[in-house]
């Protein structure tokens, strides 16, 4: 197992690739912390795991709290006595743009996006410093390069992310923290799946996508990603630090990334 024994807290993990990435974690060997905004949302995914052989615990807490991230690193190793990986993968979406973002949504997004981040790292540090180092994931999007027009928050915090992760595995990298980051194209969730629907794509909609934006025949997959996840908080990647991996189905540089059929 690639991640056997490794205790990993992955944050909005109650759903799509977080979700994905939880139980592909434990499938692996790890043992995890389930993040999400609704106990019952936590508690139903970790449950699940449990029933099946894994070990997982379940957290709630708005990251748009500061007081909430170093909360979450505590409980953490409060439970399983020490934490060997940080995904960071919750996320805001929010639409708009230049006209239509106000600072209400602008401060949001960089809270959840980008400040909670932040510090949830600084949080775990102290424990990485423990035990002579550790893995943190960020999970950005190939948005962070400029982003569709109708994201523009969301596309800045996640160029912010992306500096974050190279400033910090540059920084601490000698005292073995290992900070990385995959930006994921475009991945049908449950969420992104009725979420186009609102913005008028019927039903059914992944399938009647031009070959334009789902070059292999469909997007990108949960576990599409969260396989990457685990090779970069694996043994198999020790010396791999502040590494941004594109996982996309094209370049980014060449191709319109406004999504529609």
């Amino acid at each position: 197992m690639r991640l056997n024994n490794k205790v990993i807290l992955v944050t909005g993990s109650t759903t799509g690739i977080g979700e994905g990435m939880a139980r592909l974690f434990v499938r692996e060997g790890a043992r995890v912390a389930i993040h999400g905004m609704a106990l019952p949302d936590a508690e139903k995914v970790a449950g699940e795991i449990q029933r099946e052989g894994g070990e997982a615990i379940a957290m709630v807490g708005l990251l748009e709290d500061p007081a909430v991230p170093a909360r979450l690193i505590a409980e953490t190793v409060a439970h399983y006595g020490r934490l060997d990986g940080l995904v960071n993968n919750a996320a805001t979406t929010r639409r708009g743009n230049l006209d239509t973002t106000g600072l209400e949504a602008f401060d949001r997004t960089i809270a959840i996006n980008l400040r909670a981040p932040f510090l949830l790292i600084q949080a775990a540090l102290p424990h990485f410093r423990k035990q002579g180092g550790g893995r943190v994931l960020n999970i950005g999007s190939i948005n962070a390069y400029c982003g569709e027009n109708n994201q523009l928050a969301y596309s800045i915090s996640k160029g912010g992310l992306t500096t974050l992760t190279r400033n910090l595995a540059d920084a601490y990298g000698p005292e073995g923290l290992r900070v990385n980051q995959i930006n994921p194209g475009w991945t049908l969730t449950p969420n992104e799946y009725e979420l186009k629907k609102t913005e008028g794509l019927p039903e059914g909609w992944p399938t009647m996508l031009p070959k334009v934006y789902a070059p292999s025949g469909r997007l990108l997959s949960p576990e599409d990603i969260a396989w990457a996840a685990v090779y970069f908080l694996s043994d198999e990647a020790p010396l791999v630090n502040g590494a941004i991996f594109d996982l996309s189905q094209y370049p980014v540089i060449g191709r319109n990334p406004a999504k529609h059929i």
